[in-house]
This record gives structure tokens, C-alpha cells and sequence, in this order.
């Protein structure tokens, strides 16, 4: 079973994308044990534009961003179920305008940004958040355990 379904919404295609953000999902579906759990992910590329207005459709903030998730699970649901099935995990909306300036502002590749983009926003999915410090501590760690499995660090 296929775990990405990758959609354009007024950006180019690039088969880099797709590499990298499958890559990025397999090592997250492997590492929170979600292999055989019949669930995909859908990843949606576009422009600054687009995610604005997603963002204000969506939760009612009028501004660009440059990652939105939209899980369709609560956090500890995923674990009980047992689908027969497939179904979706949530949706990423990425802005590949935004990786690429944030890579060259943090001053790492766009593969490490587009990589921590999808990591980031896959734990959105399971139901983790950055509020609370504590809960940021936790994601963080999550994050950056996937990245180095990938030997995405920081300076890549």
C-alpha cells in the first residue's frame, strides 16, 4: 500500500519532491509502528498564495504559512484501531516557496527543510502540538530522532 498520495496546487512538479517526502514518511510510518495499519498520507505542494488561503478557509487565520496539517485522528486513537480498509492519516499543505527561503535563512539544503516540513507536520497528524513546552520538548525530540535516522542534520 502505497502510504503518499502527492498533489500540486500551482507549483511545477519535481520528482525530488516526491523522493524526499516518501522517504521522510517511511522512516515516520516505520518509527510509530504504522506499517500495515492501511493509512496514507496526503501531501498537498503549493505556493504562498494557496497556503494563505487555506489558512484563512481553513482556521480562520489570514496569513501565509508554511506547513498546515489536518489530522483526521486523535492523538492515541491510531494505536486501537484496526482498519480494514485504507484511510487517510490527515493532510499536509506544504509551501515549497517557504522551504526554499527557510533553507537558505537557517542555511541548510531544502532537502533537510522540505524533510523537518513533513516530519513536522506528521507528528501534527498523530495528534502532537508545540503549545505547552513540555509538549515541544517531545515533538522536537520525535523530529529530530526521524531527521538523524535520515542523516538530515542541521547543517545539511
Amino acid at each position: 500500500m502505497e502510504i503518499l498520495e502527492l498533489n500540486y496546487l500551482d507549483i511545477e512538479e519535481k520528482k525530488e519532491y516526491k523522493s524526499i517526502i516518501s522517504k521522510v514518511l517511511q522512516e515516520c510510518f516505520k518509527e510509530e509502528k504504522l506499517n500495515g495499519k492501511n493509512l496514507y498520507v496526503n501531501v498537498v505542494l503549493t505556493n504562498p498564495k494557496n497556503i494563505k488561503q487555506i489558512n484563512k478557509e481553513h482556521r480562520n487565520i489570514d496569513k501565509e504559512t508554511d506547513v498546515l496539517s489536518f489530522p483526521m485522528y486523535e492523538r492515541g486513537e491510531i494505536e486501537k484501531i484496526k482498519l480494514e480498509n485504507e484511510d487517510i492519516l490527515g493532510d499536509m499543505v506544504i509551501s515549497i516557496e517557504r522551504v526554499e527561503n527557510q533553507a537558505k535563512e537557517y542555511g541548510h539544503s531544502f532537502e533537510r527543510e522540505l524533510a523537518y516540513m513533513v516530519v513536522h507536520s506528521f507528528y501534527h497528524l498523530l495528534g502532537y502540538d508545540h503549545i505547552k513546552e513540555e509538549d515541544q520538548k517531545e515533538m522536537r525530540e520525535k523530529e529530530e530522532n526521524i531527521l538523524n535516522k535520515l542523516n538530515l542534520k542541521r547543517d545539511n
